[in-house]
């Protein structure tokens, strides 16, 4: 098997095109069998508790780039520019009748590079977007690189039915033909069941979905135009993934609230745009006439625009 044990490898961002070769033995079940092969990555001494894919291939050696390679490390916490150990193995998969094979397991040194981290990502066409699987703000992503991918879909009218594609288009998409929680490629549509911001959890490699209970978010403080007592909803701009809301308001405090109730709100501790659940009044200093954004598209941030028109 190939890199070889005790290895190390620099990588840098003027090599980001070369490409990493993992060769291997194809596993012998003891029968012709299609199997599927998938290298897995994890640090040194973890034993595989907490494996990355990172690449797949039906043949005896699959390749990917540095700059992929250097993702995924930077994914799993390695720090740029340090040297860290990892273990490398081989996956064999047939179907769920048949035990999964594993390789031998290479241990090699890799120092990562310094670069913007991007995660892993679904698309999420659907109706409440005008069903365009192109759209790169209705994504959400796998932070771990592990084919679990977590986010939220704003469905604010209309059927709720929606898709996840795993590109920006409909070469491979799933729904759910038994409404039953299982995702099958090119199946019946997913329908979000209620209004409101659902948080979604895909797993790819499980093929199944999971949706929360929708949160209808809302604007509400003594400088917004229900005070205290009635919550200003907010609506969806489809293009940018944002709820929004233009209102007049006037000087005082505000924060944003789910379903007119106090179980979920947001304010902000350090005035720095981050929301934190439960967090501080939002002040406006200045009345007048704003566009409010609330923005859910970073993975583990809520951030918020609060703009003067």
């Amino acid at each position: 098997m190939s890199p070889a044990s005790g290895s190390s490898l620099v990588l840098t961002a003027e090599e980001a095109e070369k490409e990493l070769v993992v060769a291997y033995e194809k596993a012998d079940y003891g029968f012709s069998a299609a199997a599927t092969y998938t290298a897995q990555m994890d640090m040194d001494g973890n034993e595989f508790a907490e494996p990355v894919e990172i690449a797949t291939s039906s043949t005896s050696e699959m390749m990917l780039t540095y700059g992929a390679f250097n993702q995924k490390l930077l994914a799993k916490g390695l720090v740029p520019g340090e040297e860290s150990a990892i273990a490398l193995r081989i996956k064999s998969t047939i179907n769920s009748a048949v035990a999964d094979e594993f390789s031998e397991v290479i241990n090699m040194q890799v120092t990562p590079y310094e670069v913007a981290l991007e995660y892993p990502r679904v698309y999420l066409p659907g109706e409440y977007q005008g069903w365009d699987p192109a759209n790169e703000n209705t994504v959400i992503y796998a932070v771990e690189s592990d084919n679990v991918y977590e986010g939220f879909i704003h469905v604010l009218g209309g059927s709720g039915a929606f898709k996840v594609n795993e590109g920006p288009n409909w070469d491979v998409n799933y729904g759910d033909d038994g409404a039953d929680g299982t995702l099958e490629e090119n199946g019946e549509n997913i329908i979000a069941d209620g209004v409101g911001t659902f948080q979604l959890t895909v797993d790819l490699a499980a093929k199944t979905y999971m949706l929360g209970n929708p949160l209808y978010w809302g604007i509400i403080g003594d400088a917004t135009p229900g005070g205290w007592d009635a919550s200003t909803p907010m609506e969806f701009d489809a293009d940018e993934n944002l709820l929004i809301v233009t209102a007049d308001l006037s000087t005082g405090v505000m924060k944003f609230r789910a379903n007119d109730a106090w179980d979920h709100n947001y304010g902000d501790d350090d005035l720095d745009g981050i929301c934190e659940p439960g967090g501080a009044d939002i002040p406006v200093e200045e009345a007048g006439n704003y566009t409010i954004t609330l923005d859910f598209k970073v993975p583990g941030e809520v951030s918020y625009t609060l703009v003067k028109n």
